[in-house]
Parts: structure tokens; C-alpha cells; sequence
């Protein structure tokens, strides 16, 4: 027992590790909630989000005179340590948890009271000089605390998920340019279609993801808005007149980006239509990064019964039983990353819904879900970059024979033969095996000269005049 603290709460006395900067209320939340195995000091922009929400809330109080001068320094210096990395060990209460938040908040709270004691001299847990409940959550609940806080971690790791985002379009964009004399068939509903270069299709990758720049961009400006001063279910009861706006404006100066105060702190509090919108935004990224890695394992099927037109990097030996076999393991990964991410967009969508009268308890579920998006998007991109993309080379020559050999370059006859004739001669080329160009010069249904001009792959990747 000499290892451990008594200290209390409404429930009564419990043991709480001697140095632990965390207090009962974080010990019973660890007693109470093995569920996930996902700890709260495993996404540190979350841990520093309630550091910036704390360190508003304590210069808000101090501005406004409920604060003494020497109280405030210390608990603004122990919310910085935790921004810059300390002390995040001293957050294991787990992501998923009862309560609408409370553990985290009172972790929070615990933690950064046992540092200001330690700063003043006193022992752990001896909060008459520093209360986590009195003093770090001061003009505060959880109800506004908690919600605000996930906002801060959310706007970080969106800086993050988009960086990561432009780094796998460059990389795309850099084998478009690579392959942009690569020319093969185009596909429709897996049958051959219309010539292209490989570098249009390389490209085209790089246009649609570039689209969710934007879209996770704006989605996440809605975080912004957050509801500090609601206190309980916004009547701002407990907190003094004025610190709504004042703490918002605090935490806009901490965090730099631009925060404001709702403007109807009663609707704010149960609201997670920002968390709705935001998760749709990463569905969408990951449906598209999905139908790229179906491309790419498309792509690169065979060695010899398959498309074959690029090869992938080798990763890893393919089979326990097949001698030779090598998988595309790592589009492989990004794909089931991407059913995850589905499935947890829907996870958000429920507990968005469940939100009843003046809370949504459903919160912590709500905010894991999209936490563990951004943390799976930004390892699976950086895993298809480093892995795949850039290391990815094209079979020219497999390329071009499949567009010299396809009875898809028929439809390049269309204005010139017509609907009817250009069927015709696409039927019988599939029947006797003879080539397009063969069957029509044999019909002597076009000089060479202007047949070898019309199936041209070059002439038909982009628009021109008959």
C-alpha cells in the first residue's frame, strides 16, 4: 500500500498510484472501462486539444477575476507541457467509455491539478491547493469541456490527414507525367473501350483525390464553432456573464485557428452534425482510394493470365503453397482500411442520432470512430506511397499490343463507316480472330493511308475533327 494515494470522490475512498499525476475519478474510469484497448494517450492531438480548451478556460477565468495571477501561470505552464508532449503516459482512461465524456474531462482535470501542486511544492493529491474540480474546471462541465476539446484534436488531425493526402497526389501526378506516352485500352464495365495513355489514367487518380482536398477542408472548419460557456446543456449556469465569447476568443489566440462561440449554446451542445459531415468526407476519401487499389490489383493481374499492364513493388512472398506467387498486399491493406473507415462513418452516423434532449452521450463512440479514420487514412496513405505508388513501373510493350490486338479500336471507324458497318466488322473479328485493320482493308472499305490515320492511338486520345 505504499505504492499508492488514498483519494475520494462521491463513491468513497480509492487507490490511486503514488505517482500518478491522474486522480480517482481517471482510477475508476480504468477500473470501469476495458473496452477498446484504444487509450486516450493514444492520440496525443486529442490529449492536447484539452490542454488549449483548459489553458482558455484558466486564462478566462483569470481575465475575468476568479483566478489568482500565480494559480493561472502555473495551470497555463502545465497545459503547455502537455502540448508539447509531456506527461501524455498519465492519459489511460480508454477512447470508448460511459458517461458522455467525464473520465476524459476529469483525466484531463486530474492531471494538470497534480502538476500545479507539484509546481507549487505540494504533494500529489492534495487539492484544497489545487482542486481538478474547483480550479482546472472552473466555469466549466464536461458538457461544453469535452465536445470542445474533441474539436481541437479534430482540427489537428485534419492538418495531418491532408498533408498526407497531397503527398499520395503528387506521387500519382509524378507517374501520369512518367507514363504519359504509355498508350494501352481503356476500360468500360471490364471490356475493352477506347484507347488512352497510362499516364491519363495515372492522373485521373490524382484529379479525383485532389477534389477531397477541399471537401475535408471545409467539412472541418465546422469544428471551429464550439460551445465553451454552456456548461451543462447551455444555459451557461456556473459561468459568468461574458465567458462565452471571451473563451472562445482565448482558445482561437492558443490554437490559431479561428475559433468562434455558437451562437445558440443550447442547440450547440447536443449538436454533432459537424462530426456527421466531417466522417462523410472521409467515407468519400476512402471509397475513392478503394477504386483506385481495385484499379491497381487490376492492373497489375497475372504475371501471364491477367492484365499485366504495371508491376507492382514485391513485398512479400504470396503463397505458403505456390512457388513464385507474389500479391498485391499492399493495395490489398489500403482497401480493408477503407471498408473500416465505411463501417465506422456508420458508426458516427448512429451515435449522432442517438443524441437525446440537451446532450449526446454517445460522444465518446462519435469521436473515436473519426479519430481512428484519420489515423487509418494516414498510415494507409503513407503505407500505398512509400510501398506501391512510387515504385510502380508500366509494361509498355504489353500495353501497345493489347491496343494494336483489341476490337475496341472499331469505334474509332464510327464517323467514318458508320454505326452498322463498324458492328459488322467488330463481329467478325471476334469470330475469325483476324484483326480490325485487316478486315477492313480487305472489304476495301477505306484506303490504308486514312485507316492507318484513323487508328492511330495517338489520334484517338483526345478530341478532333473528322
Amino acid at each position: 500500500m505504499e505504492n499508492f494515494r488514498k483519494e475520494s470522490d462521491l463513491l468513497g475512498e480509492l487507490n490511486v498510484p503514488m505517482d500518478a499525476y491522474y486522480g480517482v475519478q481517471t482510477q475508476r474510469a480504468i477500473n470501469n472501462f476495458k473496452i477498446s484497448g484504444q487509450l486516450l494517450s493514444s492520440y496525443p492531438d486529442f490529449i492536447k486539444g484539452l490542454a488549449f480548451v483548459k489553458k482558455a478556460a484558466a486564462k478566462t477565468n483569470y481575465e475575468l477575476g476568479l483566478l489568482d495571477e500565480n494559480l493561472y501561470f502555473k495551470i497555463a505552464e502545465a497545459c503547455d507541457e502537455i502540448v508539447e508532449g509531456k506527461y501524455h503516459e498519465q492519459f489511460p482512461v480508454d477512447m470508448i467509455q460511459g458517461g458522455a465524456g467525464t473520465s476524459i474531462n476529469m483525466n484531463a482535470n486530474e492531471v494538470i491539478a497534480n502538476i500545479v501542486l507539484e509546481k507549487l511544492g505540494k504533494n500529489k493529491g492534495e487539492y484544497e491547493f489545487c482542486s481538478p474540480n474547483d480550479h482546472i474546471n472552473l466555469s466549466q462541465s464536461t458538457n461544453d469541456a469535452y465536445p470542445t476539446a474533441i474539436k481541437m484534436g479534430l482540427l489537428q488531425m485534419n492538418v495531418g490527414l491532408v498533408e498526407r493526402l497531397e503527398r499520395i497526389i503528387a506521387a500519382f501526378r509524378a507517374k501520369g507525367k512518367e507514363f504519359q506516352d504509355v498508350i494501352k485500352m481503356g476500360r468500360t464495365q471490364l471490356q475493352d473501350a477506347v484507347p488512352m495513355t497510362l499516364g491519363q489514367e495515372f492522373e485521373a487518380f490524382a484529379a479525383t483525390l485532389e477534389e477531397d482536398i477541399s471537401k475535408l477542408n471545409n467539412n472541418a472548419n465546422l469544428f471551429v464553432e464550439v460551445n465553451m460557456g454552456a456548461t451543462a446543456i447551455g444555459t451557461g449556469l456556473n459561468a459568468p456573464v461574458g465567458y462565452a465569447t471571451l473563451c472562445a476568443k482565448n482558445l482561437a489566440q492558443i490554437t490559431g485557428f479561428p475559433i468562434i462561440s455558437a451562437p445558440d449554446l443550447v442547440e450547440a451542445t447536443p449538436d454533432t452534425g459537424s462530426y456527421v459531415i466531417y466522417s462523410s468526407a472521409m467515407k468519400r476519401l476512402a471509397v475513392k482510394l478503394s477504386k483506385i487499389c481495385n484499379d491497381l490489383r487490376l492492373l497489375s493481374s497475372g504475371p501471364r493470365a491477367g492484365l499485366f499492364e504495371i508491376n507492382l513493388p514485391p513485398m512479400q512472398p504470396g503463397s505458403s503453397i505456390m512457388p513464385g506467387k507474389v500479391n498485391p498486399v499492399i493495395p490489398e491493406v489500403v482497401n480493408q482500411v477503407c471498408f473500416k473507415v465505411i463501417g465506422n462513418d456508420l458508426t458516427v452516423t448512429f451515435a449522432a442520432e442517438a443524441g437525446q434532449l440537451q446532450l449526446n452521450v454517445m460522444e465518446p463512440v462519435l469521436s473515436h470512430a473519426i479519430m481512428e479514420n484519420i489515423n487509418f487514412l494516414c498510415n494507409a496513405m503513407d503505407t500505398l506511397h512509400d510501398k506501391c505508388v512510387i515504385g510502380i513501373t508500366a509494361n509498355k510493350e504489353v500495353c501497345l499490343n493489347m491496343v494494336k490486338h483489341s476490337i475496341g479500336i472499331v469505334t474509332a471507324l464510327n464517323p467514318y463507316i458508320g454505326y452498322k458497318q463498324s458492328t459488322q466488322i467488330a463481329k467478325e473479328a471476334l469470330e475469325t480472330g483476324k484483326s480490325v485493320y485487316n478486315l477492313v482493308l480487305e472489304k476495301r472499305i477505306l484506303s490504308q493511308e486514312k485507316l492507318d490515320e484513323i487508328l492511330d492511338p495517338k489520334n484517338m486520345l483526345k478530341p478532333h475533327n473528322k
